[in-house]
């Protein structure tokens, strides 16, 4: 129908404004003529500038096909009446709208579209009989704004028509996110009142409060149901906050098989949580045998007190439900209070209503009475009654929801004025700078300051409105309490709300919550429980996301939702559930191995002291001198340099160890091997000298050659080391790959080919050593030195091509092991060999 009037309306408009512009400017009278006067019930008060107003103060319903009967609506009533009053309040507050009357015009529009549209198109263009203006028909416009409608169906028909004149509407009462998303298309449309939208993400918020990932989703087979079950399915998968178990639909002609399908899969269901966008519950899910926790929709809520029964409670105790914001509005019973028949005039506008409203309350009725009115018993209204003695409806304001939205739409509207009308000429939004007055007021200029307006009403809330046209949403958290004598009460718990700065936050006072289970506890509603620490999740195939298996993390992996490495220098605990530091490795003076090679080099270099010192002590013995007393000197020096450099192997790796430990330990060992090539070289030239032509042979290769030549070999390993260190120097290095759950503290070389030449130069020496000493191992006992250094470099070489095969397949602090083992062995090798032996070979 909706549809219909609309696309007749804009037809009508587009008609008008062609021939318009297109007859003579002469036809048309100099006044505009009402066409047809609506007759609808109304309260009006006069202004400077007047507010319009859509109530339903009737509502009618069907007796049979043909035949419908009209009800007084007291809520709706009171609405008007709310009206009223802030529009009073408006006039009395000397710092909002000063020397400016407001007046009113409502429109009771008996909840049906087609008046409601009639109550509206009165609004817009007024009901005087002939209005003398300007043949364009242009003046102040009857109504600024209109306070109204309660319905989608007809705020959705109003708003499109009163868009194109930019006539601001606010409407008090209207959720539906569907202007949400078409303000361009209702851009004069307002509301007081959250959308839909902002209602499922405040029921997330709850289910995320609670941890309530796993529940069910209950809706009516109409637009309202419908459009919260794809808003919320979008806003839990775009949130991750949870999963539906199941979307039911509630079937319009209660049909048994169905319902009691929804039954069986709702007692089957592991969800303990069922979200209800419903209007009331049906007696089959009353009869159910098992508790579940209902979380309501504010269409629910609403309905509240229909559904506190004695039957109902023991299933819907406890349900926590969404509703309007309610509000505290000081003055209003007093003003209601003051609703006197008697004070309106017979020809007042509002008289019949409020004469209507007098007899619903007092049970009478006005002269001249119905027939047989008096003779069965009833009572004449006189308009002296109090309404203090009575027990209505209308007076009880303990639950101000709609009609707070009411006032806070007339404030919105009262304050955009007030904003218009101290602009400063000059300084004005309009062209030219220009501001609007009361004497040439546009509704489109009212418009323009509403989208700005901004104000905290006495209760404490702000009011604004976004680009779409919808104010800053709150609502209230309400809780069905079931009280030990069997009586209910519905209390506010808490509020959702969003802020700029905050975003959407839920504040419950969880002390003053009812819940309907014997541990008076929030229930559990999850598909699966969360994964122990040290495991994660793996959605079931076929499952929602909240459906899931918890598998361990592997070894270096922690958390909960997903298994996620450690940092490199950290590791699982057994429990998989946080990191801790890896243990450390190296060769520690601490550990056996690292006491063993150290008490093995101390003690090769006490050997090597003691023999010194012996030397040294029978230098001038013919078996000292004999043996070269100088290079022997050398050697053991060289000996106990060899015995030293192992220690840097042991103990946590620094730079200076590390580039120092391969330095020193092959200047060592070549000082060593260069003297006793020059030993052997030596005893080859003496035993040349002893046959008959030798002479020469030791002038050739005396103390300054041997000299040299140690000097010269030893020189070329220190250029080595030199260029290896300035070009790859070695350098300490955590190796994390070796074990995984360690850090193995060691050297890394820097250089290979560095690390290569310098083995292979002392390989080099021993390797000539060996040779001469093999070729002149036959000489007479008395060169018989030359078998004992052929006996240690075979040893020698034996050791270190031992220790490259093993060196090669040895990880981490065990390499380290390895290389000073090879230092020590080849070290004692030779002073036993060179050294413990020789003096009784001599002897």
């Amino acid at each position: 129908m909706s549809s219909f009037l609309q696309s007749n309306l804009l037809l009508f408009i587009v008609l008008y404004s062609y021939f318009s512009h297109t007859i003579p400017s002469s036809l048309f009278p100099s006044s505009c003529q009402l066409q047809e006067q609506f007759h609808l019930n109304r309260m009006q008060k006069s202004g400077d500038v007047i507010l319009g107003g859509l109530f339903p103060v009737h509502f009618f319903s069907s007796v049979s096909d043909l035949l419908f009967t009209s009800h007084f609506y007291v809520q709706g009533f009171r609405l008007a009446q709310t009206m009223a009053f802030a529009i009073d309040e408006i006039n009395k507050n000397s710092s909002l709208l000063p020397n400016v009357t407001v007046g009113y015009t409502l429109y009771d529009n008996c909840a049906e579209l087609g008046i409601g549209f009639r109550g509206a198109l009165s609004l817009a263009s007024g009901q005087e009989e002939q209005i003398i203006l300007h043949n364009t028909c242009v003046g102040n416009p009857p109504v600024v704004g209109i306070v109204g409608d309660s319905s989608s169906t007809r705020s959705i028909a109003i708003s499109s028509v009163l868009g194109l004149y930019r006539v601001p509407m606010v409407s008090f009462q209207f959720n539906h996110r569907m202007l949400f998303y078409d303000h361009q298309k209702y851009p004069s449309f307002f509301r007081t009142i959250p959308s839909d939208a902002f209602q499922v993400r405040a029921m997330i918020q709850i289910l995320k409060h609670f941890g309530w990932t796993w529940a069910g989703l209950l809706i009516t087979d109409d637009d309202y149901g419908l459009h919260a079950a794809r808003s919320l399915q979008s806003e839990l998968s775009v949130s991750g906050e949870g999963c539906l178990a199941y979307i039911e639909v509630l079937p319009w002609d209660k049909d048994t098989d169905e319902l009691r399908r929804i039954v069986d899969v709702m007692k089957k269901s592991t969800a303990h949580v069922v979200i209800a966008f419903v209007g009331a519950v049906l007696k089959e899910f009353i009869s159910l045998n098992w508790l579940i926790h209902w979380l309501a929709s504010e269409g629910w809520t609403a309905t509240a007190a229909v559904l506190q029964t004695p039957q109902l409670m023991p299933y819907l105790g406890g349900t926590l439900g969404i509703a309007i914001r309610r509000g505290e509005i000081p003055g209003l019973r007093e003003f209601l209070l003051q609703i006197r028949p008697d004070l309106l005039e017979n020809n007042s506008y509002g008289k019949t209503m409020v004469n209507e409203f007098w007899e619903l309350t007092f049970q009478c009725r006005f002269a001249p009475a119905p027939a047989g009115w008096v003779e069965g018993g009833g009572a004449l209204c006189t308009g002296q009654e109090d309404l203090e003695n009575v027990n209505t409806e209308i007076l009880d304001i303990s639950n101000l929801r709609p009609e707070y939205n009411v006032y806070k739409a007339v404030y919105a509207l009262a304050y955009s004025l007030d904003d218009m009308l101290r602009c400063k000429q000059g300084r004005g939004s309009f062209s030219g700078h220009s501001c609007g007055t009361l004497q040439s007021l546009e509704p489109w200029q009212l418009l323009y300051y509403l989208e700005r307006v901004n104000f905290t009403t006495p209760f404490g809330d702000q009011v604004s409105f976004d680009e779409n046209g919808d104010v800053v949403p709150i609502y209230d958290v309400m809780n069905w309490l079931w009280l030990p004598d069997g009586s209910t009460k519905v209390h506010n718990v808490g509020e959702v709300k969003r802020s700029a700065f905050k975003g959407e936050e839920l504040i419950l006072a969880e002390d003053k919550i009812f819940w309907n289970f014997k541990s008076n506890k929030p229930p559990r509603s999850v598909c699966s429980e969360s994964c122990p620490p040290g495991t994660h999740m793996v959605r079931k195939k076929g499952e929602p996301k909240c459906c899931f298996d918890c598998i361990p993390c592997s070894e270096g992996k922690v958390n909960s939702l997903e298994c996620t490495s450690c940092p490199e220098d950290f590791w699982s605990n057994p429990q998989r559930d946080h990191c801790v530091p890896k243990n450390t490795e190296f060769l520690s003076y601490h550990e056996p191995l690292g006491i063993c090679l150290t008490a093995t080099s101390l003690l090769g270099t006490f050997i090597c002291a003691v023999v010194l010192w012996i030397f040294m002590y029978h230098r001038r013995t013919p078996i000292v001198r004999a043996n070269n007393s100088e290079l022997s000197f050398q050697l053991l020096l060289s000996l106990k340099l060899c015995f030293l450099c192992s220690l840097l192997f042991i103990g946590r790796p620094r730079l200076w160890t590390c580039q120092l430990r391969h330095a020193a330990f092959g200047i060592s060992f070549v000082l060593c091997v260069s003297c006793i090539l020059v030993k052997t070289m030596v005893v080859l030239a003496v035993f040349k000298a002893s046959k008959p032509g030798g002479g020469t042979s030791l002038k050739w290769f005396g103390p300054v050659q041997q000299r040299g030549t140690v000097l010269c070999l030893t020189s070329i390993q220190a250029a080595i080391c030199t260029a290896w260190l300035v070009s790859a120097s070695p350098a300490p290095h955590k190796n994390t790959q070796y074990q995984n759950d360690k850090i193995v503290y060691e050297c890394t070389v820097g250089s290979t080919v560095g690390f290569a030449v310098l083995l292979g130069y002392i390989g080099m020496l021993a390797a000539i050593s060996f040779l001469i000493a093999f070729l002149v191992r036959n000489l007479p006992d008395s060169f018989n030195e030359a078998k004992l250094i052929t006996f240690s470099m075979l040893i020698f070489c034996a050791v270190w091509v031992a220790f490259v095969l093993v060196y090669i397949s040895s990880p981490g602090n065990y390499a380290d092991a390895v290389e000073a083992f090879a230092i020590l062995a080849s070290s004692f090798g030779l002073l036993i060999t060179l050294y413990l032996e020789e003096p009784q070979c001599r002897i």
